[in-house]
């Protein structure tokens, strides 16, 4: 007989597994402490089954009152998809409750492990709806582009992830702070874009554009004919965060400010203590952060 942590392999990514994998995860989530991987239940390589229990994961948190705002892409760096044994990004949902305010201080008790990357948000004035969505259907949808600060979190213990992990955990997301001042498309080279992160005011975390699948916007558009493959298409007025520009680094308190050329600067800091804190930050690549 199995434990409660472990599937046999007979049962692995069938519909009762994905469901012990979902209510795992809300365990942990609820509880406020990590938990051990989903991939013993998913198997390390079932995207599709991961992708199942995401969606079950947020069709729980929209039932209780939560609004879909927006998409994220993961996995945007070649080097980490080598690291995940994969050779695709993954993608996760935004929630109106993720979204935080740049002027109020963030309190590290509301995550469990968190990290911060730096990314471009898109702000989307169209639907992209088609599974052959192109770069120039994401440039013309798109309203304006933001810089961002993602905060990602992982319900795993000790970051311990695969694939389906973080597929199942809603691809690690934690939550967003947007900058202000909105700039069209018109004119960037969003591949080129320079970010420095700044811990402290110490440097952080260095990157650019180019570690998003070779521009943030290719990476929009891997992202729209994704999720419409799904049955759940981009829709005018979503937020979607294009994957980091560089490591993610450990959220501790303090201020992060994050400078992204040409798209200008967005910051916020950290307060209180998370429920696990990180000794050191994540293991990355020079070419962009895990999640």
């Amino acid at each position: 007989m199995s434990s409660p942590q472990t599937a046999t392999t007979d049962a692995i990514g069938t519909p009762e597994a994905i469901h012990a994998a979902q209510a795992r995860l809300h365990a942990a989530s609820c509880a406020r402490v990590t938990c051990a991987p989903v991939r013993d239940l998913l198997g390390e390589d079932t995207q599709e089954a991961a992708y199942a229990v995401q969606s079950l994961g947020i069709d729980r948190r929209v039932t209780a009152g939560a609004r879909i705002v927006g998409r994220k892409v993961g996995l945007t760096s070649p080097a980490v998809q080598a690291q995940f044994g994969v050779s695709t990004p993954d993608y996760g949902v935004l929630l109106d409750d993720m979204i935080a305010d740049d002027r109020e201080p963030l309190d590290l008790g509301r995550f469990l492990q968190p990290r911060v990357e730096a990314e471009v948000a898109f702000v989307l004035g169209r639907d992209l709806d088609s599974p052959t969505t192109h770069v120039a259907d994401v440039m013309r949808a798109t309203e304006f582009v933001l810089p961002a600060i993602e905060v990602v979190d992982s319900r795993i213990s000790g970051w311990d992830i695969r694939i389906a992990d973080t597929i199942a955990d809603n691809a690690s997301s934690g939550a967003v702070v947007l900058g202000t001042t909105p700039h069209r498309l018109d004119g960037l080279d969003l591949a080129g874009v320079g970010m420095r992160l700044d811990r402290d005011g110490e440097p952080a975390s260095t990157g650019a554009g180019s570690a998003c699948l070779g521009s943030p916007v290719i990476a929009v558009a891997w992202l729209a004919r994704a999720v419409a493959r799904h049955g759940r298409p981009l829709r005018a007025g979503e937020v979607v965060l294009s994957g980091a520009l560089g490591p993610m680094v450990a959220a501790t308190p303090g201020h992060f400010h994050a400078r992204l050329d040409g798209l200008g600067e967005v910051r916020t800091e950290f307060t209180g203590r998370a429920a696990t804190t990180p000794a050191v930050d994540a293991p990355t690549t020079t070419d962009g952060g895990a999640a």
